[in-house]
């Protein structure tokens, strides 16, 4: 494999899509020696295949206001790689959606899904929809439908839709009520369900709980701990309000949040009513922090500002991607880090990685570190199949089981000579082995 060449054909059939090639760059470097190392997968052209997606579906989405004005937003489904099972990946509402993006995110996903053993192929969807200042009924309208055009094209051994950015417990509601409605069945075809209605305990604290029990293995791989470390923070959703939770939970003090308006300083430690209060600010369809300031004498907000410039032991980016650049590494290597957990998908940049990597800094990404919510989705899944439901406690074990073997598989593919963990390479070569050796099984026919 010519990787050079790979990229310059890529960037030729699409070009100005940075997300996606910055996503299919990481891997395809990651993979070149262990590529060139299997003559099958060259004789199979497995990376030319790999890096298209099976199919993308693009739709308009009009929907009407509260005062019956009417609007139009884009939708999308990509349907990436589903060689080792139905499409599997969330759906994104936010302005930023871009076909760019949401390829990006399938891609990334395939090898996700890959690296927690369940048999889950790779998928993202989404809109360009803002929810900021809607109404609730407005939500559900157009919820209503975004379904009415995607419904057709999902289903539970087909392709499974979940929560994203954007898109709750409340949103999943109301498309999966659309869908059961047009396809007249109730099946599995959504996670992140209600529970009344087939969702899975532990789902919505998943990936942040999932993240926090791989930052876990990763300190303890390091013989060190959690306990006591000061962590940093960005977003306040669920992805973030679990990670926080859990973290707290296990000895960890979160003394900086953030949101798209600045981050919140709080050396008193993240806990109780606090992390409560997180939800609430993301419930609240305003996409700001700083309210959180008044409500907790004793933190101070700062605007306009990341919370990579605090002083802390370990850094969680949860936020979106690229959030965290060159800069802020700079600044958080000054500053002492000795963990970096990407919980949000392709958070860091790549000059971000590179520096992290180059200083022996302790960095995962987020294809290993936030697998744990499309986990819990796939024991959703398997729940909605045998038409049963599993306490808390058995999700949670399952998800500590499933976040500890994928650790296991980075340290197996992605430990150097030097001892150094490289967990980049570690996740994209344990991933990329599956998917590619099951293409090759099935044949030229994806």
């Amino acid at each position: 494999m010519d990787a050079k060449k790979i990229m310059a054909d890529l960037e030729k059939r699409h070009p100005g899509e940075k997300e996606f090639l910055q996503a299919v760059h990481e891997v395809v470097e990651s993979v070149q020696e262990v590529y060139n190392k299997n003559p099958k997968f060259e004789a199979h052209k497995i990376m030319e295949r790999i890096v298209e997606p099976d199919r993308v579906f693009i739709f308009k989405v009009p929907w009407a206001d509260d005062e019956g004005n009417i609007h139009v937003n884009i939708g999308y489904r990509v349907q990436f790689n589903g060689a080792i099972g139905p499409y599997k990946g969330g759906i994104r509402f936010h302005p930023s959606v871009t076909l760019s993006s949401l390829k990006f995110l399938g891609f990334e996903q395939t090898f996700k899904n890959a690296l927690t053993t369940l048999p889950m192929g790779g998928g993202k969807g989404g809109s360009d929809f803002n929810a900021k200042g809607r109404s609730d009924n407005e939500i559900m309208r157009f919820c209503q439908a975004f379904m009415l055009e995607l419904w057709k094209h999902i289903g539970a051994e087909t392709d499974v839709p979940a929560g994203d950015i954007g898109v709750g417990a409340r949103e999943v509601g109301y498309m999966y009520g659309m869908y059961k409605k047009l396809a007249g069945n109730h099946t599995g075809v959504f996670t992140g369900k209600g529970l009344n209605w087939g969702g899975s305990l532990v789902r919505p604290e998943a990936t942040g709980f999932g993240a926090v029990y791989f930052l876990d293995h990763m300190l303890k791989a390091k013989k060190d701990s959690i306990k006591g470390k000061t962590i940093a923070v960005s977003g306040f959703g669920n992805v973030a309000w679990g990670a926080v939770l859990k973290a707290t939970e296990l000895g960890g003090k979160v003394i900086a949040i953030s949101g798209p308006d600045g981050y919140i300083i709080d050396e008193a430690g993240v806990s109780g009513e606090k992390i409560d209060y997180m939800l609430e600010l993301r419930n609240s369809n305003q996409d700001i922090v700083a309210p959180y300031a008044k409500k907790f004498p004793g933190s101070k907000f700062v605007a306009g500002k990341k919370p990579w410039e605090v002083k802390v032991d370990i850094a969680m980016p949860c936020a979106i991607q690229n959030e965290l650049n060159g800069d802020d590494a700079a600044t958080l290597i000054k500053n002492g880090v000795t963990t970096v957990a990407e919980v949000s998908n392709m958070g860091c940049t790549p000059e971000a990685i590179e520096a992290f990597i180059k200083k022996k800094i302790n960095f995962a990404p987020g294809k290993a570190v936030n697998a744990g919510g499309v986990a819990t989705s796939g024991l959703e899944m398997t729940q909605n199949s045998q038409k049963l439901a599993w306490t808390r406690e058995e999700v949670d074990a399952k998800l500590k089981q499933i976040m500890e073997n994928i650790h296991t598989a980075c340290v197996t593919h992605g430990t150097g000579k030097d001892g150094y963990i490289n967990y980049v390479n570690g996740a994209n070569i344990a991933g990329f082995m599956k998917v590619a050796n099951a293409m090759c099984d099935l044949g030229l026919v994806m």
